[in-house]
């Protein structure tokens, strides 16, 4: 077992305040905006909560063609070609997409601090309360812990289970 982050949809979803939702603005410089933490939760939303549809409206309205479909039928957007209109966002009929994390710039989290088991990260300490976390689990489909990459675990009801 290696140590992860454990990002618990849930929590965030929980957090809004007016509309606005705290993604656990991160700290690090770098970042433009410090979105880091914006497109990781995008990415677990498209991975976790959009239903892939076989027509996909939210691709089809798109004018820049920023949408599409990677093997898995799991939705990918290139921030290169997107402009932030959002029509995505109006087109999807289940509400998958967030006008709060669609931006059209793009910030890749760096784990900063990932190895040093002292400290939280610092989205760790702006985030909702156990929203972000170490783990040493694994996924786990019955817990409804997925894993997003080699470092990342979600955690969230996957659409197909909200149907049982």
């Amino acid at each position: 077992m290696s140590k992860k982050i454990l990002i618990d949809l849930a929590k965030f979803r929980g957090t809004a305040n007016n509309g606005e939702y705290n993604y656990g603005e991160c700290t690090y410089d770098f970042h433009p905006d410090n979105i880091g933490m914006k497109d990781i939760i995008e990415q677990a939303m498209m991975m976790v909560t959009c239903r892939r549809c076989e027509e996909a409206p939210c691709i089809n309205v798109c004018p820049e063609e920023a949408l599409e479909k990677d093997e898995d039928d799991i939705l990918k957007r290139a921030t290169n070609l997107c402009i932030g209109c959002q029509s995505c966002v109006a087109a999807c009929p289940f509400g998958t997409l967030s006008n709060r994390i669609i931006t059209d710039k793009k910030s890749i989290c760096d784990l900063c601090d990932f190895e040093d088991d002292s400290k939280p990260l610092k989205c760790m300490n702006s985030a909702p309360e156990g929203a972000i976390t170490y783990t040493w689990e694994e996924p786990m489909s019955e817990d409804h812990i997925y894993k997003l990459n080699d470092k990342i675990l979600i955690k969230d009801l996957k659409w197909e289970d909200l149907k049982e």
